[in-house]
């Protein structure tokens, strides 16, 4: 399958592109500004991998959880893509594919996924060992994150060391990353159901930013 996958969903602007006459994949940590990266790094990838647009069976972006404008400019980038070339957009979860990464490099182990996501919160998903999800993608104390763990299972992502520190014992790290590995979201867009609707991004808490009263426009 012929795949462009694009994640910016943290400080990493991240681009893959599969099935061509090589593997492309372009990562720049960059914290802001991913509009004005994101498009450059997928002319580059593309040019790299061999493919144009047309032929491309389906294009992948990371939903969430993650920064609320990362989402927006990366999801609207693939929606607008996959308009334009008339093929189908599949969304992968963060979190899925931090425990995607995980197993590649620690084998077929049970993974609680889990991204400090301030505020002494954690954004935790759990998955089996086939990497099948054992519930939906939450944000909660590190405590209650700490309660998710099943037997055998092992951490991976940026809330590993809270979530470790919550639980009161030497639960195994695989990684400590906030972004995913666009390798691991390639991975799992080649398999991902075919998509009925398009993606949108998963917000778990609402944003930080509000709209002061004082600049309200008072109706008449």
């Amino acid at each position: 399958m012929r795949l462009l996958a694009i994640d910016t969903a943290y400080e990493a602007c991240s681009v893959g592109v599969a099935g061509g006459r090589a593997p492309a994949v372009a990562r720049e940590v960059i914290g802001r500004g991913h509009a004005e990266k994101l498009m450059g790094m997928v002319e580059a990838a593309m040019r790299e991998a061999g493919l144009a647009f047309a032929d491309l069976d389906r294009i992948a972006v990371v939903t969430g959880p993650g920064s609320f404008t990362g989402l927006r400019v990366g999801i609207a980038a693939a929606r607008g893509l996959a308009l334009v070339s008339r093929i189908p957009v599949v969304g992968i979860g963060t979190l899925a594919a931090l425990a995607e990464s995980a197993r590649e490099e620690a084998g077929a182990v049970p993974v609680l996924a889990v991204i400090d996501a301030r505020r002494d919160e954690i954004y935790a998903e759990a998955f089996a060992a086939d990497g099948s999800p054992l519930g939906e993608p939450v944000v909660v104390p590190a405590r209650a994150a700490a309660a998710m763990l099943g037997p055998g299972m092992q951490l991976a992502g940026s809330g590993s060391d809270l979530v470790r520190a919550a639980a009161g014992r030497d639960v195994p790290v695989i990684h400590r990353d906030a972004s995913p590995d666009i390798a691991a979201v390639l991975r799992l867009a080649e398999v991902a159901p075919a998509p009925v609707a398009p993606p949108k991004p998963l917000y778990l808490r609402p944003p930080d930013a509000k709209p002061q009263a004082s600049a309200r426009v008072a109706r008449r």
